[in-house]
């Protein structure tokens, strides 16, 4: 979508991943794997599935694996991260007796099955199309909208405040200072937030001169933005 937004626009292009933010937890499983292992599916919103290997110091009987199966959906399906407390935890524990380890080992299972989920990922393209302006193709600017395009930390600065924005209507214009990132002061930068199943968002960016046909690219982006809601729905 990045190179072909870039080629029809000939302006430059990002777009991040659909992203979850506060993801919870769907359901866990405990399945046995051999006498010292059991296997710990974790599944968060999104339908980001993390799938551990845990050590056991004893064979866990099916009882057992019912039990901590049944403890740890009671205690932690629907939370996110941040709801899971250390005294929820240190209750688990108690229950779950000389197991208690395995709590512990699941809640770190959950802890980077939610982080996978909201990890960001920037796809670019049509960088090159900078030089087209000449307001834009001076060695400095252009050396700075080449490194902010290749150090996607600073892209996604843009996408976390365009995702949480609670005003936001879907396309944002961002023109010269307006802009959030400093490499793109001499620019304009229109966005638009398309959303997907259980709240997952993501950024899709167009970057140019100020002097950019915002009509154009405010449809192009209104159509993207469609498509993707009737792609999802099929």
């Amino acid at each position: 979508m990045a190179r072909v937004l870039a080629q029809n626009t000939q302006y430059a292009t990002m777009i991040s991943a659909p992203q979850t933010h506060g993801s919870k937890v769907k359901f866990i499983q405990l399945s046995r794997v051999d006498y010292d292992q059991i296997l710990a599916v974790i599944v968060v919103e999104g339908n980001v599935i993390k799938n551990n290997i845990l050590h056991v110091t004893q064979e866990l009987d099916d009882e057992t694996l019912l039990k901590l199966n049944i403890l740890l959906n009671t205690h932690l399906n629907g939370l996110c991260m941040e709801e899971i407390n250390l005294g929820m935890i240190a209750a688990m524990k108690q229950q779950a007796g000389i197991h208690s380890d395995i709590v512990s080992e699941v809640i770190d299972a959950v802890a980077e099955a939610i982080k996978a989920d909201e990890d960001l990922e920037i796809y670019t393209s049509g960088t090159n199309n900078i030089f087209r302006y000449p307001e834009l193709a001076d060695q400095r600017k252009a050396s700075e909208l080449i490194t902010t395009f290749e150090e996607k930390e600073l892209l996604s600065e843009l996408v976390q405040e365009t995702l949480s924005d609670s005003t936001n209507t879907g396309i944002q214009v961002y023109i010269g200072e307006e802009t959030p990132i400093k490499g793109m002061k001499d620019c304009s930068v229109v966005t638009a937030t398309y959303e997907l199943e259980e709240g997952m968002k993501g950024t899709i960016g167009i970057i140019g001169p100020k002097r950019m046909d915002y009509d154009k690219v405010i449809g192009t982006l209104q159509t993207l933005k469609q498509q993707l809601d009737e792609l999802y729905k099929k």
